[in-house]
This record gives structure tokens, sequence and C-alpha cells, in this order.
């Protein structure tokens, strides 16, 4: 092979030289700083240097400097300096405008160095603010280019794996007991690893076998070991001289005094005393907490060092109280006295308060000064705000309460001594050692976000950063039950900073400030206006910006219009990679601006609405992996602030204006959505005092806005795309679609100031336009979990979720259409393949701060709880409807005994309608037991008393049975007979009942009087009336009564007062030739004029269909055409019959037919005198009609149909007399799961079934002899049967109804002081505890029973 020749290689060698000098050039020309006509610029430090930068002058800053401000307009342009020493610029503001360029890197060349830009200036100091951009600023104007570039780091990720309260990581080692673990504990240690190598408990409290046990097991071991020895509960009782002389030995100088559940903790080197570290306290007994602490630090044979903790306490759990004001009675001359507060709220303060806290009336803390007396009856002093030396004035006041205490023991070994190493799932490499985190809570308190900074670690993976100190609470970095509850790490470093410069405290620039925040709000703000020539933020750090002014947000793009392509902005607009925390107003701000990115942003620790799109008709702008957490109320808007600031701040009010902030307020959001045509992908919401995602409805855009789009736009326009976003630690809900806001000014109408919320309805259709067709608003891979009250409240037309999980929220999802009528008639909301979890593996941690704290799931460990330690935790939440829920799996609700927890029910307290088209299929359960399937309510704690017009009309539709077993049937409240029949199967653990039937509703709208009580009565149930109070308030010009009907039935209806002059009855969810007959009463003397009528709710009009002509033959009512049709007034009992019949097709969902609303309406003119309108004692027995099952009941699934182990047992004890002619005979049978027994003698029946299994495995039959002459067979067989059984019982003739032999009825469950009927069926239960479906019938001619119980039987774990 030939060499090359010298000439080749001189040749070559300028070849590359060319290549290196070219590919330098451009990276010259991306990197801003190295532009060669910059020059050089230092101005130094002087507050009254004014700086212009015009007339294409270009310069390069490149050392720190103090000016007054900064000015770039006429083709001036500022670049700060790469590779150089930290640079500090403070200034006032900077604007750039007319050509004028600012930049910090670029997108191809990041900035590396480290620069801070620092806004100073109070807001009421001397400077003139600027019309536009006001005070500490960074704006851009018309022609402005704001370039920011600073280094590229990963934004935020998730931990994978979870961080325990302590930091406990691998290597280290957590041990804690309580109850039930009592004695002497031990722990051997290896020193070389610091790793756990055994442990062994001794109960000496016991038996003096394990002291001995003790003191040899100590014996044996190995010199050199560690040695970790602590006592939990209670060890002394049985501890002998050899335990005692044992640890003596070991270095010990308390055990050898060791007492009665004294705390004790002890680590040593085993065969070198002098190593011991020993802590002892006395029991100090119901008084309160005594700990006996210990911790010793070793170096391990890597040269790491590891930690070693023993604590051995009594805990004392504490609550604190409501606020009481000052009692009446009291006096401050010689300060305030617990005394009196004990007597104005007896039994609500404990006897000896742990701590107390005061503030002023108007929400100011006090310091509180406590002086005791006779060692607990003691007095306090206030200081602060406008108090004196004698006592507390306008003030309230709250005591901490200790509880019983408890044993706990804990033992840890900590191999990251003052650090913790967090695991992570992404690389972030990028993440260097000062950088400053924020790891998310995972629990319902937003508050347990947690701030760590990254130190150096060599051993890290790149998925692994070394973070200084522990972490407080748990922070959950797993899937659990199924949910990705993995908390959420966001970076607050960024190498390129703008900040506001601060003052020490609040100061008063806006109206009451002061009495909200204790700290300065005035920071600094970047704004961006109209015609911008160019904009990007990348690698940027935001801290202390933000003012509770409007108008001045972190980053604000205000009325920028359209900032993409289709603004002509090539590369388009964007936010990305921007860490924004400790905001005094928002995070990013999008007002009048379209087609932004804000991307991979993190808003931490923010003062009101966090991702905010402001008037409504911001569209088409993309919030992509941005994470929001810690989001508080702010005073800028109603939405805004919390109740406190809603009642005091009223400006922009009418005079009168009463706040009602739940419903005017209150709704601080992490991301605010104004208009729905934008796209939220990847997205966390971790924390707010509210919500997570709010989509809020603008009917008009207002401010600057005004005019952008007509009426009603926003309301129909689609949504964009919401793909993969989740939400946790909220308070109110994770989401919600629903609302408006007021659009007007305050008037004399409306005194409500303007932006307050209001309700509003989604209906999304194509193009905004609600006659095209609807195009639904897609939810897809949401995620839920940890809020408190809500997972997600959506309430629109067709809004549907997909793929979606749900756990660990108060209420999982309701689904709302429009209150009184579906807003977009013919739309439903869907959730299909979704996960609900009731209580998770999630238990959150216990702390003094958890307001929450108690038994749950089926494990009954302790846990945070949602609301309150009674709420009714549920999965889906029935509203109104209708709504479909299809191959859904609900897992882990399980209702306690005190806690009606279930996977489905019904929204609490509610006066709205029940649509029957609520359907659900393909449902699955996992670890829920069939008693918590399902609940309709009972009165009592959150239900009330449970009777409200929606409470009593329930219903949801199972399509396929897989909720209750029988396809197609219907779950129904147990007492509504207004849908029951004779053959419904009444489920007692669900207080409702599964029905057949085809249902519908009609709505009554009553006009003069408008404040009736009504009473609709089914003519075959006529024993059984429904009383409705109506669904709007008293206050309105008619009232409206919507109960579920079955169809093809008879009714009759009665008013508490006298009837109304005018109703409407509308007929909903009625397809054509659907009927009822209704007689409506009135007084004798009325005359009438009924007309039918079909109202188009989208076009608001109406048109006449026909009339109503009376008619003397009842049954020509069924003569009903289009345009004619008959009444039939019965005088003599006060009821105008009606047929009502559909003449129209309808869609699916739809209330209401395709040509609209049908209805008839009823004009009476009623005698002056007229009394109460009741006809039901006229009525029946006239009009009583034989209970017929017109749909007959679905037959039950088979066992290898059901998809989990415990199922319904159906059971039917019937017991009646017959006559045929002049021939009587009595029937009496007990039927288990279609197997039917009956009885042929007179007496009495018994089956006995298998509570475990539901197998029958007795029956007996006792005649009339054996219970009149030895009623002790009878007890001695109920005696023998097995506990945890059912007993089924019934009776046959004229059976002894009366005796001795009745005991055993009490024996099962029946009570006390029952007497028994000639006719007699009885579901009792033979074991330690009565189950909720217990029942007795007992009458003269017939008893019936027909009831679904829950197999396996199980006692319920007492809250």
């Amino acid at each position: 092979m030939a060499l090359p020749t010298s000439k080749y290689l001189a040749k070559n060698f300028v070849f590359l030289l060319f290549v290196i000098s070219s590919v330098s050039t451009e990276a010259d020309v991306a990197c801003p700083d190295k532009d060669p006509e910059l020059e050089n610029w230092n101005p130094g430090h002087n507050e009254e240097n004014h700086i212009e930068i015009r007339n294409g002058r270009k310069l390069l800053l490149s050392s720190s400097a103090t000016v007054h401000s900064i000015h770039i307009t006429d083709g001036g342009k500022l670049v700060i300096k790469d590779d150089v020493q930290p640079i500090i610029l403070r200034t006032r503001h900077i604007l750039i405008e007319n050509d004028g360029e600012l930049h910090i890197g670029s997108e191809t060349c990041p900035y590396q160095s480290n620069v801070v830009i620092i806004l100073y200036g109070r807001a009421d100091d001397s400077s003139q603010p600027n019309p536009y951009f006001g005070q500490k600023y960074l704006g851009v104007s018309k022609g402005g280019t704001l370039e920011i570039h600073g280094k590229k780091k990963l934004s935020w990720t998730f931990l994978n794996k979870t961080l325990h309260p302590g930091g406990m990581e691998e290597g280290g080692y957590y041990f804690e007991r309580s109850w039930g673990h009592r004695g002497v504990i031990v722990h051997v240690i290896d020193p070389k690893t610091g790793a756990v190598v055994h442990s062994d408990r001794f109960d000496t409290y016991r038996a003096k076998e394990e002291s001995i046990r003790l003191a040899q097991y100590l014996g044996r071991v190995a010199n050199g070991m560690i040695l970790s020895v602590a006592v939990n509960d209670e060890g002394s009782r049985n501890l002998d001289d050899s335990a005692r002389k044992a640890m003596t030995k070991l270095g010990s100088k308390h055990f050898l005094h060791l007492g009665f559940r004294h705390p004790w903790s002890f680590i040593t080197i085993k065969g070198n005393p002098s190593s011991s570290v020993e802590d002892h306290i006395e029991y100090q007994g119901h008084k309160g907490s005594a700990a006996a602490k210990v911790f010793k630090l070793f170096k391990a044979e890597n040269g790491e060092h590891f930690n070693v903790s023993s604590t051995s306490e009594w805990v004392q759990d504490v609550e604190w109280t409501e606020w009481f004001e000052k009692p009446d009675k009291a006096r401050s001359k010689d300060m305030e006295k617990l005394s009196d507060f004990k007597a104005a709220h007896p039994d609500k303060i404990c006897r000896q308060p742990i701590d107390i806290q005061a503030m002023t009336l108007d929400g100011a803390n006090l310091t509180t000064e406590v002086f005791y007396k006779s060692g607990h009856d003691y007095r306090f002093l206030c200081h602060g705000k406008d108090q004196m030396g004698e006592g507390c004035r306008n003030y309230r006041v709250r005591f901490l309460c200790g509880r019983s205490v408890k044993p706990k023991l804990t033992v840890t070994i900590d191999t990251n001594v003052n650090s913790t190493v967090l695991n992570l799932v992404d690389d972030v490499s990028s993440w260097k050692p000062g950088d400053r985190l924020v790891v998310a809570s995972t629990d319902y308190s937003m508050y347990q976000a947690e701030e760590f900074q990254v130190l150096p670690c060599r051993a890290c993976r790149p998925t692994q950063v070394k973070v200084a100190g522990k972490a407080t609470y748990l922070h959950i970095g797993e899937v659990i039950d199924g949910v990705d509850m993995r908390a959420e790490v966001g970076l607050l470093s960024r190498n390129v900073v703008v900040m506001g410069e601060m003052e020490g405290r609040c100061y008063e620039y806006s109206s009451k400030l002061c009495s909200f925040f204790d700290f300065d709000t005035f920071g600094g703000h970047i704004k961006i206006g109209l015609d911008f020539k160019a904009t990007h933020i990348e690698g940027l750090e935001l801290k202390y910006m933000g003012q509770q002014t409007m108008g001045h947000y972190p980053i604000h793009f205000h009325m920028a219009g359209d900032v993409d392509e289709k603004g002509g902005y090539n590369p388009p607009t964007y936010v990305k990679d921007v860490s924004i925390h400790h905001t005094f107003s928002r995070c990013v701000t999008v007002h009048g601006s379209n087609g932004l990115l804000v991307k991979d942003v993190v808003g931490y620790d923010a003062l009101g609405h966090c991702f905010f799109t402001e008037d409504g008709p911001e569209e088409r702008n993309t919030f992509d992996h941005c994470l929001g957490l810690l989001v508080k109320p702010s005073t800028l808007l109603p939405s805004d602030r919390d109740s406190r600031m809603c009642k005091l701040i009223t400006e922009g009010a009418y005079p009168g204006y009463i706040p009602k902030p739940r419903q005017d307020c209150s709704a601080v959001s992490t991301f605010w959505i104004a208009n729905p045509h934008n796209n939220l992908i990847n997205c966390a919401a971790a924390g707010s005092e509210e919500t997570g995602f709010w989509f809020v409805l603008h009917h008009v855009p207002t401010g600057p806005s005004a005019g952008m789009y007509s009426p009603g736009y926003s309301e129909h326009m689609p949504m964009g795309k919401f793909s993969n976003n989740r939400a946790h630690s909220n308070y109110r809900a994770g989401m919600i679609i629903d609302n408006g806001v007021k659009t007007t000014p305050a008037s004399a109408k409306d005194k409500r100031p303007i932006l307050t919320l209001i309700s509003g309805r989604y209906s999304p259709h194509k193009d905004a336009d609600p006659l095209k067709p609807r195009e639904p608003a897609i939810i897809e891979r949401f995620i839920a979990y940890k809020n408190q009250d809500h997972g997600a409240w959506l309430r629109g037309g067709d809004v549907w979720l997909d793929n979606c999980q749900f756990a660990d929220n108060g209420i999982g999802l309701t689904l709302a259409s429009g209150g009184t009528f579906p807003h977009d008639d013919g739309s439903k909301q869907e959730i299909k393949n979704s996960l609900f979890v009731g209580e998770s593996g999630n238990l959150g941690t216990e702390t003094i701060d958890n307001e929450i704290w108690g038994p749950g799931g089926l494990d009954h460990r302790g846990r945070t709880l949602p609301i309150g330690p009674d709420f009714p935790i549920r999965g889906i939440q029935f509203y109104d409807g209708p709504i479909n829920v299809q191959n859904c799996t609900f897992r882990k609700f399980a209702a306690l005994d005190g806690r009606h927890t279930s996977a489905l029910a019904f929204r609490l307290n509610n006066a709205w309608q029940s649509c029957p088209n609520n359907n659900v299929t393909d449902i699955h359960f996992e670890d829920v037991p069939i008693t918590s399937r399902v609940f309709f309510g009972e009165p009592g704690p959150w239900f009330n008393d449970l009777d409200m017009d929606g409470d009593k009309t329930s219903v949801f539709h199972d399509v396929d049975g897989s909720v209750s077993e029988y396809p197609g049937s219907y779950l129904i409240k147990e007492d509504n007979w207004l849908i029951k029949h004779p053959d419904c199967i009444d489920v007692p653990d669900w207080r409702g009942s599964i029905c057949s039937g085809h249902f519908a509703q009609i709505y009554i709208q009553a006009y003069k009087p408008a404040n009736l009580k009504m009473k609709i009565i089914k003519n075959d149930y006529h024993n059984h009336p429904l009383y409705l109070e109506g669904a709007l308030s008293k206050s309105t010009h008619y009232q409206q009564y919507q109960p579920v009907i079955t169809l093809r039935k008879g009714y009759t209806i009665h008013w508490d007062k006298t009837a109304p002059e005018e109703l409407a009855i509308w007929l909903i969810n009625f397809n054509k030739n659907d009927w009822i007959q209704v007689g409506f009463c009135y007084p004798k003397g009325t005359t009438f004029s009924i007309l039918s009528d079909i109202h188009n709710r989208l076009f608001k009009k109406t048109y006449k269909t026909g009339t109503f002509y009376r008619t003397s033959q009842m049954e020509k009512l069924e003569h009903r055409y289009p345009s004619k049709g008959y009444y039939y007034w019965d005088e003599d009992t006060g009821l105008l019959f009606l047929k009502l019949k559909a003449q129209n097709e309808k869609e699916k969902f739809a209330f209401c037919s395709v040509k609209g609303c049908e209805r008839i309406r009823i004009k009476a003119v009623i005698p002056k005198t007229a009394g109460i309108s009741d006809c039901e004692a006229m009525a029946y027995p006239k009009y009583i009609e034989t209970p017929i099952v017109e749909v007959p009941m679905p037959k039950k699934l088979s066992s290898a149909q059901l998809k989990t182990k415990d199922h319904l047992l159906e059971v039917k004890i019937e017991t009646y007399k017959k006559q045929y002619f002049h021939l009587k005979d009595d029937f009496a049978y007990i039927e288990v799961d279609g197997v039917r027994f009956f009885l042929t003698d007179e007496g009495i029946q018994l089956v006995v079934i298998d509570g475990h299994h539901g197998k029958v495995v007795d029956r007996v039959t006792f005649k009339n002899s054996i219970l009149q002459g030895i009623p002790a067979q009878i007890e001695n067989y109920v005696n023998n049967i097995k506990d945890h059984s059912i007993v089924l019982v019934t009776s046959k003739g004229r059976f002894i109804s009366r005796g001795p032999w009745t005991k055993v009825l009490e024996k099962l469950g029946a009570g006390d002081g029952f007497r028994l009927k000639e006719k007699m069926a009885f579901v009792g239960f033979k074991g330690s505890f009565r189950p909720v479906w217990v029942k007795l019938v007992t009458n003269e001619n017939s008893a019936k029973i027909y009831q679904a119980l829950p197999i396996p039987v199980v006692k319920k774990m007492k809250l």
C-alpha cells in the first residue's frame, strides 16, 4: 500500500481548516452574543440612569448593572453575553418596541451562564406607571422581539418509587408497630452494611418465660453487632432479673428500673457498653404523649454513614375544635376564661386543651398568652390588632384537644443521612447540584407539596437525584390499584431568571390587600402585546412575579391575536421549559390571543388561576405537559377569591349585594379555560384551593374582547384535544365543566358584580352552530385522585369520557345534563372503559395537619379521608341524565357501619329530575362487597331527611344485569310506588328495589299559585302516595314537579291547597303512542279550557296542535287524535281525567319528540271560595286498579354468568287466602333462587340457608299442635341452627300466633314487641349481628316478602 504524498497531506489539512472555520462561523451566527456588530456595554450601577437603545445601536451586556429603566426601540438591540461570570441586571422596567430586540441565547444556542433580571420598585413610589404596562415589567409592544433561551433541562417528571416520610430508600429500613405488638422488641443490625439480620418480639408482660428467652437471645448475639432494643406498649410486668441483668451488661442504666408502660429505647454495639445510647420516661397515663428517643450514627464498610434511630412512645392524637366567638356573658376585665366557653358550648371543649388559637372577627391572627389556674382551668390574653391588656376584643377562638393515647414503636435505619435519593421516571441528568425541586402532594392536601435542593451524587443513576433533607409526607411513586398516582417532581431552578424585588412585608397598594396577605405581592411581570415581532421564551425561571392588580402577571399575552402561522409568526410563538414559582398573580395568562404553545411549564405556589385564558375568545392555544400545583386564592376576580375575600371585596357590586361565596366565587383553578376550543395534553393539576381543570363559559366575551364573537358561541364550541391529563389534591374537584361568568355590570335587577360565577350550559356542535350536528367533547385518559369533593363534575350536552381513572375522591364522577331539562335535548353524557377505586392503598400521612383521619377500606386501616369520617364515598353519582356507563370497573368500595360507601349512588339532596334513561352496562366489581354496589340513601348525616323530589325518584337501567344480576331491570328507590309492581325485589342493603317496566316522566308546571305541594298516586298502589315539593325555588312564578312514572297506568294528582289555575303537563321520555291516564283534583264548579301544543326549545317557538273537549263517558278518553282529544270531569270526586298520549317519535336519548316537547295546557276557572284540592278520599276505592305486572321480571343470571363470587340470593315468601266462589283455601310457600317449597299443613315452615354460600341446608315444618303443645321442640331446633344462617319462615292457615314459641323469632332478629296476626312472612338471621334485611311482615289476609340477600352475609366493620 502506497503512503500519501506530502502534497496530498497539505491539501487536505487546508480543507480541514476550512471546514472547522465554517462550523465555527455557523455556531457564532446561531449564538446572538457572537454577533461582530455588537459593542460591549457596561453601564455600572445608577438607579437614575434611563437607558435608550435605539437607532440601530447593538449592545452586549457583559457585567452586572443597575439602571432606572431600559427602552429598546427603533432597531436597537440588547444581547446578554454568555460564558461570563453571573450577570445581575436591576431595572425598574424593560420596554421593547418598534424593531427593538432583547436576546438571551437562541433556540440553537441556549444561554449557558447565569443571568438574573431583577425588576424593582414599589407600587407607591414616585415612578410614573406606563399606561399600558404599568410598573416593574418586561414589556413587548408593537414590532418588539423577545428571545430568551436558557439551558435545556427536563421540566418535570414523576417519582418512580414511593417516597416515605423520613425518606427511607433502598438500603434503608422502617419498622412501626402499635397495639397488638406488646413487649420488648429487638433488632440485630450488621455494622458492615446497616442491614437488619434478625428481629424478634418478647412479650415480657404476658409470661416470665419470655423474659428468660430474651436473656438467652441477647446472649447469642455476636460481639460487634448493633442492637436496637425498645419497649412497645408494656413490657415490665413479667420482666425477671435474668433479662434486666443481661440488658445492664449491654450498657443499659434504666432497664433495671423499667416500670409499667414506660417508654424506653436503647441502641448499643454488643461487647462495647460504652457505645450505648438510651432514653427512658415514665408513662403519663391519659394526660398526654410521652416518648423515649435515641439515635446513633455508624460508618459502614464502604465508608458511607448510616443512622439507626428508635422511638418508644405513647402518642396522643389531637384535633382542633370549631371556632367559637366570645360568649355573651363573658367579661374581658380579668382576662378570658376557659370556663366561660365550656359553659356556653357544653361537651364541645376538652377539659385540658393543649393549645389555643385566636383571631379577630375580620380574620387577623392574634397571639395568645395563657395563664394557668389550678393546673387546668386557665385564662388567656390576646395580643395584636386593636387588643387591650385586660382580655380579648372582637375575636373568635379554637382549642387543640387530645384524644386517648396509643402506643407506638418506630425503628429506622437511614442510609442517606440528612439526604434522600429520589427515583424518577425520566433521565434527570440535566438537574445539577444547587437546583431546587418540588415534589407534589399525593394526598388530599395540596400543602403536602415539598421543596428540595439537589446535592452531588456520584453513585446516582441518570434517573436518580440526591436531595437535601427528608420528606415530611408520603409521596406515592407507583401505580396503586390500577391508578397512576406517581407524584410529579418539578424543576424550579433555571440559569436565566426574571424576578421581582420584594419588600419584607405587605403594604396596601390595593384595597384591603393586607387583610388577606402578610407579604409583599407587588412583583414583576412580563407582558406581550398586539403586533409584536417575535417572542420565544424557554429555559426561564420566574419568581416573585405578578401583582394583585388586573393585567400584571408573570407571563401575559394581551390581546395579541393569532400568534402562530395563522398570524404570520414563523416559527410560531411559544413558552417552553419555564419554571414559575412563588408568584403573586397567576402563572401564564392568555388574553385575546390564539395559537400559543405553552409547553413543559411548571407553575408552583401561585395566587389566582395559574394557567389562565381570560375573556372567552382565546382559541387554538395548546397547553402541553404543563404542571401546576399549590394554587391559592387571589383578590382579582370573583372566581379567584375564597369565601372570606368574596364577603369583604364587593367593588363592582350594586348596593345591597350579599355575597354567596360558594356560588359567586370560590373557583380558583390550576387551569381556567374560558373557551373549550383549546388543547390540554399531558398536563397535571396537582393541587388547587378549589379545582384542577375548570372549563367555564362566557356567553359573550368581556373586557377588551367584547364583541369578538356572537352570544352563545363559546357555549357551543367543540372542545379541543383533552388527553392524558391528571388532577389530584384539589379541594372542590379535579375537573369541572360547568358554569358561566356574569358578563353584565351589576344592576338593581342583578346586584352581583361582573364576572361572578353564574349558571352555564355546554353543548358542543359543529362550527359552534346548535343547528348543525353535535360534536362530542372527548375526554381521554384522564386521572383524578385524592380530590376532596369530586374527581370530576361535568355538565353539558355530549361529554364523553374514555379510558379514565378515578380513585380516593369523595365522589368520583358526576355527569349532569341541565337540571330541569337537558340543555341540548338528544345529547347524553357517557363514560366507558374506565376505572373507579373507592379507597386505594394510598393511605396518606397521619399528621396534625390532616383534618380527617379514620378507618376505611376492606382492611379497616387508618387513612386520610376526603370530607368527613362518615361521608358516603361514591364512585359514580347519578344526578339528572341521561347518561351511559359502559365497561367500567369499580374496585375497593366497601361500606362501614356508619359510612355508606358505594360504587354507584345518587346526588345528595337532589331536587331535580332523575331520568329512567340512565343506562349502565358491562360493569365489573373487584373487592366491592355486593352490599356496597349501590346505595339509594337513608335519612341521616349527609342525606338529611332524604325528602327532596330527586331523592324520591332515583332510578337507573341495568341493561345487562351486571349490577343487579337481572338483565334489563331498573334499580329504583325501595319506596317509590309510582314505578313499583308486585314482582319487584327489594334489596335492603341498597335501600332499593329491582324492578321491570316501561318508564317515562311527566313535568307538571303549576301557575297561580306556584307554591303548592303535590301528591301523586298510582291507582294500583293507592295507599302509597308520593309527595313532591317542586324543583324550583318558592320565589319563581311557577313550580315544576318531575315524577318518574310507569307507562300505561292510571294516576291521580292532588294539592295541599287550592289547585293551580294553570297547568302545563310535559310528556318527557315518551315514545310515540306511550300513554298514561291522569285524574287532576279540582274544586266542584271549576270549568276548563284544555289544549295541546308543541314547544321547540331550540327555536323557542310554540305552536298549538289540538283542543280537548268535555265528554260524559270515561271510555271516550281513548279517542285521542293529533288535533282533538277529550277530557272527563267527574265532579262528584273532583277529578278531571285526561289520557296523556305521545303523538310523535323521539330520538333515543331525547326527552322530547323530534318536533319538540309535547304538552297539554289546562286553564281552570276555580270558584273563589274553593278549599284544599285533595280528592284522595273520594277517588278511592272508586278508581282503584289491580296491580298488574306489564313487563315480566327478567330472569336472574345463572351462577356461571356471574363475574364475582359474592352474589344476590333471591328469596320469596308468600302466604295468603284464596277464594273460589264459596270455597276457601290457604296458600303458603318459600322460594329460594327459583326453588319453591310449599307448606301443606297449618302451622309454620322454616327454611335454613348457609349464610356463607347461599345453599339451602334444611327445611322443617312445625304444625300447630307442636307450636301449642311442645314449643320447646322449635326452640331446640333454632338453638341448634349453625351461626351465620339465614332463616326464612312462613305460616299457613290459622296458625298458633301466640305463645312461647314466638320467642325464637326474637333470637332470629325480629326484635321485641311484635304481635303476630293470621299471616306471617319472616326473613331472619342466626348470628352475632342483625343484618339490615331482617324483616317481619304480618297481616290478617296475606303476607309477602320478596328480597335479594347478599351472599356471603358479612358484618360491616364499625366506623
